[in-house]
């Protein structure tokens, strides 16, 4: 039973984690409208007058807004942390040790349980970010 439980947490650990935008679509949701809270200032001014691309939009988060202090803070709720973080990072697909690994250095040691069965509990459940495993 202890085996079975270890080799789910480390299944768990190796499995990689994204965005998944075509899910916004699925789910009468809108990207634009939960990412657009994540652009600073400059790229709020110079991207919300047109149409903009979620790839586009993902693309100036990760090149500008997320080098700004405290784009990624201990004070943020650890989803919102969790969706700036891919966001930050180009949406690019990490596996949960690496999530908490990034998590930890961003929002502080300490601040919350980044482990990997905690992480994989807490995106399994996300219903609002969009946050996907990479289906293999």
């Amino acid at each position: 039973m202890v085996e079975d439980v270890e080799d789910k947490v480390a299944a768990q650990a190796k499995s990689h984690w994204f965005i998944d935008l075509d899910w916004y679509q699925q789910s009468n949701r809108s990207f634009l409208t939960l990412a657009q809270h994540c652009l600073c200032s400059k790229c709020k001014e110079r991207l919300i007058k047109g149409e903009i691309s979620p790839e586009d939009l993902v693309s100036a988060i990760k090149d500008c807004c997320s080098q700004t202090e405290g784009f990624i803070s201990g004070g943020l709720p650890v989803m919102e942390g969790i969706f700036r973080l891919f966001l930050a990072n180009g949406n690019q697909p990490l596996d949960l040790e690496e999530l908490g690994e990034k998590l930890r250095k961003l929002r502080g040691e300490g601040v919350y349980p980044t482990s990997p069965a905690v992480l994989s509990r807490i995106l399994e459940s996300d219903c609002y970010y969009g946050l996907r495993p990479v289906q293999e």
